[in-house]
């Protein structure tokens, strides 16, 4: 982190503080429906308060696009937090102007206040300078905690950033921490477990991986598009007819780098893909024509947990197979179990990211026993990528 100012470089004492959050939620009849995202940013909220300081929220919630909508009001949310919160947190009706203004002017050191959606304003998502100086105009400090958030230029991200002095605040550290060890200076040998239906969404991720890890392991679609680029027959199965030389020339390259690739040596397959409809497993090189590979087998998740075994450090995104769909979670819950288990023991740092990876980490039951897994979605598929986050640039010292 030391190329990132964090809250220990910020003196926040009777100052006010600008603090960007991904509290984007998911609602129903205007009910926040799962907490976690604001569960989260906690911590940073606890000590900026403590300082004490004044505390103004800013973030955004779905795409009204640049125009006001109740359905999209932080209202809601803003009552969510001061439910996790144990005191009153204010909201204002605007996140500019005289509302904002005179919302933050009735706060006192360590008290919260939510401001309206940033996204109700077009300049928002246009980073306009004029914007972002409205913004900054109501603070004193700028704190990015939102890694999720941070991969767009918008003002509220990145335009505040350049006008006050600024810190990542500790969730934004804790997600920096945990993929610059993974994949910043990781301890090898390193191993990626990817995941997915498509070699297509995933180009930039996999050519940054080749020359980064030692083993890439790879599963779901994208894995029968590899095998059919070794001339294999895929049956039913989903893959990418016209990605097949771009399968072959990320193979030769990872080959050349030393980096092993690790593809499925046998499936679990079925007519179609439906809740426990009649499966087999079978040889990859004796796929039926009719059928459809909707998992790894019982040999390939012993190869993956062998290789795993004499692994240091792992990366995980996308999950093995259509785990959503019962019997084909098996392959991701198993592997993600052994993963798990070796970073019980001290023996693997363990990072996983991505909206997919989550929700099967979650389903296998391992998520508390993972290193670390970011919730940051895109965000976290970009910094695998090895692309420049905006609102990560912006904090630099």
């Amino acid at each position: 982190m030391s190329r990132f100012a964090t809250l220990d470089q910020l003196d926040f004492q009777n100052k006010t503080v600008l603090l960007r959050v991904d509290i984007n939620v998911p609602m129903k009849d205007g009910v926040v429906t799962d907490t976690t995202r604001i569960e989260r940013i906690l911590p940073t909220l606890k000590e900026i308060a403590a300082a004490p300081a004044k505390i103004v929220i800013l973030a955004h919630l779905g795409r009204p696009e640049g125009k006001r909508s109740e359905k999209y009001s932080l209202r809601p949310v803003a009552k969510a937090l001061e439910k996790l919160w144990g005191k009153t947190v204010s909201f204002a009706d605007d996140c500019i102007g005289p509302k904002a203004q005179s919302a933050i002017a009735a706060l006192k050191p360590g008290d919260i206040l939510v401001l309206e959606n940033t996204r109700f304003h077009p300049e928002e998502e246009k980073n306009d300078p004029a914007f972002a100086a409205e913004l900054a105009k109501l603070g004193d400090v700028y704190v990015n905690d939102g890694f999720s958030v941070s991969h767009r230029a918008h003002a509220s991200t990145e335009g505040v950033a350049k006008l006050l002095p600024h810190a990542a605040g500790r969730l934004m550290q804790a997600e920096l921490e945990a993929f610059e060890k993974a994949l910043g200076n990781p301890a090898h040998p390193v191993a990626a477990i990817v995941g997915g239906s498509k070699i297509s969404t995933k180009l930039d991720l996999l050519e940054n991986l080749i020359t980064k890890v030692d083993i890439l392991v790879l599963g779901g679609g994208m894995a029968n598009t590899f095998l059919a680029a070794q001339n294999l027959r895929v049956g039913k199965s989903l893959y990418e007819p016209d990605m097949l030389e771009t399968a072959r020339g990320i193979s030769a390259r990872a080959f050349a780098r030393g980096c092993r690739i690790i593809l499925p040596t046998d499936a679990v397959v079925a007519s179609e893909l439906k809740a426990n409809v009649p499966v087999r497993t079978v040889s990859v090189m004796e796929v039926p024509p009719d059928a459809m590979m909707l998992d790894l087998g019982p040999d390939s998740v012993k190869q993956i947990n062998a290789a795993l075994q004499t692994c240091k450090t792992v990366v995980w995104n996308g999950p093995l197979g259509a785990f959503e769909t019962a019997p084909f979670d098996k392959a991701t819950t198993a592997i993600a179990k052994r993963v798990a288990e070796l970073t019980k023991e001290g023996k693997m740092l363990s990072v996983a990211g991505g909206g997919d990876t989550v929700s099967a980490l979650a389903h296998a039951g391992v998520t508390d026993s993972f290193s670390y897994v970011s919730t940051a979605g895109g965000a976290a598929l970009e910094w695998m990528e090895g692309k420049e986050l905006p609102g990560v640039a912006a904090l630099s010292k």
